[in-house]
């Protein structure tokens, strides 16, 4: 029996075989030149996007901020994680990604929910994953409220993948780091069959992680299939398969020393409470989705989704967290000590399972009812999300120092506990939504959701800690105002559900969640298509009740839901050409976001925790004159101060992290070929990018220094 061969071999192997037939062919004959003019494309610039959810709606006439990152962007910037595809948009920011683990992160100043914040083409996914970008067209962010899209999910928003297609595309790409890491990707598609009806495309890659973390590097291995067939002129379906497994040590943040100040001179390339025997976390994810689309007529069509997303996490970790059981710890909350002192916990929580399960049918058409044209939407869809987990262990080992590598400590030598069925959530909805031309210039929208959420929790012995079942309407109502074809204005009221929060494990409610929440909110925006550029700008206020472990006054706490919080925010966009030779895309954000009648007055009066007041994100690519194929490349991200806990009584300042880059596309042996090179945070810039909580705990996590990264692309 032959030993089986390594996935980075099959990936080369794959690439090499697909590619032969044109490498080995015959000298092509040189014809003669031919002169082919026109406009230059708008790379950076997208006109529709699938996560708002209504059937083929131009974005100029959607009533949402919506923002799009094609996959050139995506190219040129050579993003590996949805961390650095996100940081084009102001209104987003990190909220709990450390490295080597899956990232979450905050939208308009609202935390976004694994369980319900992201989609791949429109269906929910589990997001306890770092999602591959290889099979990627764009990555799409609805802001604001989206329960007409998806339910029960947070105010911030929802992030949607968008797949790429079958096409005629054979591509080759190899990449490397400053750190040696080293990165193989293959895209390769066709359409066959006696009429060109059956469509693949395949993408493969393999990385292997250098990290300019200490201790922390790791590898990726990803394949995806996207089939299509068009079975006649009126029905066709896709199908989409992907899998990845991942495995890296994840690295913990920083806490507050002495529960009052930033830790100093804390290093970006070190690892806190390594333990030469901690395990990496493995993050293995699939999934999968299928879609029929049937034209009933020329104005109506009927389409049917099914998907399901399963993520196995093995989560390992030394932790560092608090100063409870070290020598000179004094400790009362989860802080690092005055002097850097730190716990050292062994944790571990493998075959942690995540599954998500959804189908939807739909019925989209456009008819005339008393003298106005309604575009009309509506169906039904149902949601499964189920979690088996088992109680982790966390076992104190020893104790380290922010400014020294900690020594070894035994690990903890005990057995794991058993797995059990932790929550089991069930949603079920009817949606509508009918866009009534009222004239030329004036439209209205009418829509909602109405929600049954039936969800059980249980604990390790199968019995039922909560059981949850109600009923919720979402609506969803918009006024839009076009005085000329490329400009728009309107006016959105929406409601929210989401999920409450799982109480603090210091609470006195530990593991308790929390009652479903409403949330609501009013958004004005203006939208133009000058030119080739897409300009945008949206006034908003978002409010939603707010969850915290309250202080009782003797050093406990009990997780609740008391006051709100209020957030009003202004952003501005713009994205495609400004230039023939440039091309960007920019936006700004201001949120003022405040806690009200919480019954804590140290938690009001001021900007809430890891919101800042500004925000600010700049790409651009210029065109060289005069050298045919090379672009210069870069940007700017700017974030203003934000405070690092509740009570606004400790800030971290502001900065501006600066990139470039460039861009060659030439042909060499008669091949397309595109050579990129990418350097961030170009003026090796200290700063902390996270200073959010994760499950009633405050962290800080660093930026990256500076990173550099060259990859080469070959067009078959």
């Amino acid at each position: 029996m032959f030993p089986p061969i390594p996935f980075r071999a099959r990936v080369l192997a794959t690439s090499i075989a697909l590619a032969s037939p044109w490498v080995a062919a015959e000298e092509p004959t040189t014809l003669s030149a031919v002169t082919v003019t026109g406009d230059a494309p708008d790379s950076y610039r997208a006109d529709h996007a699938s996560v708002t959810g209504l059937s083929d709606t131009p974005l100029l006439d959607t009533p949402a901020a919506v923002s799009v990152f094609n996959a050139q962007l995506l190219q040129d910037q050579q993003v590996r994680l949805l961390s650095e595809v996100l940081r084009n948009d102001a209104a987003v920011g990190d909220s709990y990604a450390p490295i080597g683990y899956y990232e979450n992160f905050v939208v308009r100043g609202f935390s976004l929910n694994a369980a319900s914040s992201y989609k791949i083409n429109g269906r929910t996914i589990t997001g306890e994953q770092n999602v591959a970008l290889e099979n990627k067209e764009q990555v799409e962010v609805l802001k604001g409220l989206a329960g007409l899209q998806s339910g029960v999910s947070e105010p911030g928003g929802v992030i949607n993948y968008q797949t790429k297609r079958p096409t005629d595309v054979r591509s080759v790409t190899v990449s490397t780091d400053e750190q040696g890491g080293r990165y193989l990707a293959t895209d390769l598609g066709t359409w066959f069959g006696s009429e060109q009806q059956f469509g693949v495309r395949t993408n493969l890659a393999h990385e292997d992680i250098r990290s300019y973390v200490d201790h922390a590097d790791g590898s990726r291995d990803f394949g995806s299939v996207a089939f299509d067939w068009n079975i006649d002129p009126r029905s066709s379906l896709q199908l989409d398969v992907e899998y990845q497994h991942r495995e890296q040590r994840s690295v913990p943040g920083y806490q507050l020393l002495g529960g009052t100040e930033v830790p100093h001179h804390a290093d970006p390339h070190d690892l806190l409470g390594y333990q030469s025997w901690s395990n990496p976390v493995g993050i293995t994810s699939l999934n999968m989705e299928g879609r029929y689309h049937y034209q009933l007529t020329d104005d109506w069509s009927a389409q049917l989704s099914l998907s399901r997303s399963r993520v196995i996490i093995d989560d390992y970790s030394a932790f560092p967290y608090g100063c409870y059981y070290g020598a000179g710890c004094t400790a009362t909350t989860s802080s690092f000590s005055s002097s850097g002192d730190y716990d050292i916990y062994d944790y571990r929580n493998p075959d942690d399972t995540r599954r998500n399960d959804e189908a939807e049918a739909s019925l989209s058409g456009a008819f005339n009812a008393f003298g106005l044209r309604n575009e009309l939407d509506v169906g039904v869809s149902a949601f499964r999300r189920t979690v088996d987990q088992r109680d982790a262990i966390n076992e104190y080992v020893g104790s380290g120092n922010i400014g020294a590598t900690p020594p070894t400590y035994a690990p903890y030598d005990g057995s794991l506990n058993h797995t059990y069925r932790h929550l089991d959530s069930r949603q079920y909805g009817l949606f509508i939504n009918d866009r009534l031309h009222l004239n030329e210039q004036w439209q209205l929208v009418l829509g909602g959701r109405e929600v049954r959420l039936d969800e059980k929790a249980f604990d390790a012995d199968g019995g039922t800690t909560r059981h949850t079942q109600m009923w919720e309407f979402l609506p969803n109502l918009a006024v839009v105002y076009k005085p000329t074809d490329d400009l728009s204005l309107y006016t959105r009221y929406s409601k929210g559900l989401s999920l409450g929060s799982e109480a603090s494990w210091f609470a006195s409610n530990a593991g308790e969640t929390l009652a479903p929440t409403i949330s609501r909110q009013l958004e004005v925006g203006i939208k133009q298509d000058w030119q080739r550029l897409s300009l945008g700008a949206a006034l908003f206020q978002i409010t939603q009740a707010y969850q915290f472990p309250r202080p009782n006054g003797d050093g406990t706490f009990t997780y609740v839901q008391q006051g709100k919080q209020k957030n009003i925010g202004l952003e501005l966009t713009a994205s495609g050409r400004a230039t023939e030779r440039l091309q960007l895309n920019a936006s700004v954000a201001a949120t003022r976001a405040r806690v009200t009648d919480s019954g804590v007055d140290a938690y009001e009066g001021h900007q809430a925790i890891n919101v800042p007041t500004l925000r600010a994100s700049f790409y651009g690519d210029y065109s060289v004159p005069g050298i045919d194929g090379l672009a210069l490349l870069g940007g700017v991200q700017y974030s203003g101060k934000k405070y690092a806990n509740r009570e606004g009584t400790v800030q971290v300042g502001d900065y501006a992290v600066f990139n470039a880059g460039s861009r060659y596309t030439t042909r060499i042996e008669g091949y397309d070929t595109v050579f990129r090179l990418s350097v961030d945070n170009l003026f090796d810039k200290r700063y902390w990018r996270d200073v959010g909580e994760y499950a009633g705990d405050d962290y800080l996590f660093l930026g990256a220094p500076r990173t550099a990264r060259l990859s080469a692309t070959v067009n078959f």
